[in-house]
């Protein structure tokens, strides 16, 4: 069931909330977090799809915020998805006119399901301090999106710079399967390993991460390639007795290849959105290994740009 409030309030919301919560016997209190997604007309329908699919794993309360004119009248136009209409709890929908948008943490907080973990989520172009954002700065953990800006790379670089404990990105959460299976390709003996190369198509994020994530573990020099993708095509190991090469042509199998062994076929697919914020909402601590991997990339393309 879905009830809708035109032109209401946060007291009005809230006083809704509460009946629901009476109707039911308090299901509020079986939700772990508070997942609020910052997003557009434009861009709410798949973000809340996304967090409905991941609320199965984590039952959260979503609250979208949709941010509509700010030329207009303050205003809120809230929908509310009752628990089971959507997903596990319950999905708000709200629709902030006006100068609104740009007080939205005022909006979310008597909102928020008490004592639990507040999760912002940006899906399409985030801020480049998140922390500082007004939703942002009633987060434990920021996630944003730089493959949806028009420049991917250099979005994530500033972003990086104003790095905060809690803020990941996902471009990160896609180099997963990359990562585990490149670790687990290490975990088999070969001989020293000399240097890296990551393939991918241009103006990906991902690829540049991967990158500064191998050399900075292996303590290796590490390429960058371009392919004609889709995303990261190719992971290169080389070593003294031969390269160690990953390969994915087509965005689902990665064939394995090492020096005097039979190549292998591995499932190595791209995954969706939902599959990608069901695994940021597994930690809702800081990410040490993205801060070390999202620096160590920034410094390598900044060195990349000093002229010789």
């Amino acid at each position: 069931m879905t009830l809708y409030l035109p032109r209401t309030t946060t007291a009005q919301i809230v006083e809704e909330l509460a009946a629901e919560r009476r109707s039911v016997g308090g299901g509020a209190m079986n939700l772990v977090l508070t997942l609020v997604i910052v997003t557009d007309e434009a861009d709410h329908y798949d973000a809340v799809q996304a967090a409905t699919e991941a609320g199965r794993e984590h039952p959260s309360r979503v609250i979208a915020l949709i941010l509509r004119d700010p030329d207009t009248e303050p205003a809120i136009d809230a929908e509310i998805r009752r628990p089971g209409t959507s997903g596990p709890g319950e999905t708000l929908l709200l629709r902030l006119y006006g100068p609104l948008a740009e007080h939205a943490d005022s909006v979310v907080t008597p909102l928020l399901v008490p004592d639990s973990p507040v999760v912002a989520w940006w899906p399409g172009v985030g801020p480049a301090n998140p922390v500082a954002d007004p939703v942002g700065r009633l987060a434990n953990r920021r996630i944003t999106d730089s493959h949806r800006a028009a420049d991917p790379v250099a979005d994530l670089v500033e972003r990086v710079r104003h790095y905060h404990p809690g803020d990941t990105d996902l471009s990160w959460t896609r180099t997963t399967p990359w990562r585990s299976l490149l670790a687990s390709t290490m975990d088999q003996p070969c001989s020293w390993i000399t240097g890296v190369e990551v393939a991918a198509e241009a103006h990906l994020p991902s690829a540049d991460l991967l990158a500064a994530w191998l050399a900075r573990q292996l303590e290796v020099p590490a390429r960058r390639r371009v392919s004609t993708g889709p995303g990261i095509t190719e992971a290169v190991l080389y070593t003294e007795d031969g390269p160690i090469t990953i390969s994915r042509k087509d965005g689902r199998v990665a064939t394995l290849h090492r020096p005097g062994r039979p190549a292998q076929t591995v499932a190595l697919s791209r995954r969706r959105t939902a599959e990608y914020l069901a695994e940021e909402l597994r930690r809702l601590d800081s990410d040490e290994m993205y801060e070390a991997a999202a620096k160590a990339m920034v410094e390598r393309l900044s060195e990349a740009e000093v002229p010789s």
